[in-house]
């Protein structure tokens, strides 16, 4: 099936991949949050652990052949880095990235803290720090405990928009 996206698909996708982090956190009996708030997009608590999690979320639909395209987390000039720390800071909160990747036929969702990002993945970047895609970096996410991952398969029935 070929993805055909709106005018406002961005949005949407964006907002969708915040609420399946929501979902999946929710439950696995955390208290969950969706922020309007420059930096994060939710705030996570685990009751259990007593942490609270401060996370951004990266949303992205990828077409038939750009699969393993890299998700860019954080652009320098733009200072999203910064602004993530500087929102949980605020909240007191440890930040975190959540990662959600379609394809026309399936779907990744990725979370881990940025801590773990940093001490096992930002790569060489000085511009854009990216989110690698790739088979290479797949398997170690798989592999790594700290990484939490949820992998989706899409099968439409009589979803044949003939115009």
């Amino acid at each position: 099936m070929k993805v055909e996206k709106s005018s406002r698909h961005q949005k949407i996708i964006g907002y969708f991949g915040e609420m399946l982090v929501c979902n999946w956190l929710s439950r696995s009996g955390f208290e969950v949050m969706s922020v309007d708030h420059t930096g994060i997009d939710i705030i996570a608590y685990n009751p259990s652990t007593k942490q609270r999690f401060g996370i951004t979320v990266k949303s992205r639909t990828r077409e038939k052949g750009k699969e393993t395209s890299n998700v860019n987390l954080f652009l320098k000039r733009k200072r999203d880095r910064e602004k993530l720390l500087d929102a949980c800071r605020m909240f007191e909160c440890e930040p975190w990235i959540a990662v959600y990747v379609e394809t026309p036929t399936y779907a990744d969702l990725y979370l881990t803290s940025l801590e773990n990002y940093d001490k096992k993945y930002h790569g060489q970047e000085k511009t854009i720090e990216t989110w690698k895609m790739g088979k290479k970096y797949r398997e170690q996410y798989e592999k790594d405990r700290k990484v939490k991952h949820i992998h989706l398969e899409f099968e439409a029935t009589n979803w044949d928009w003939n115009r």
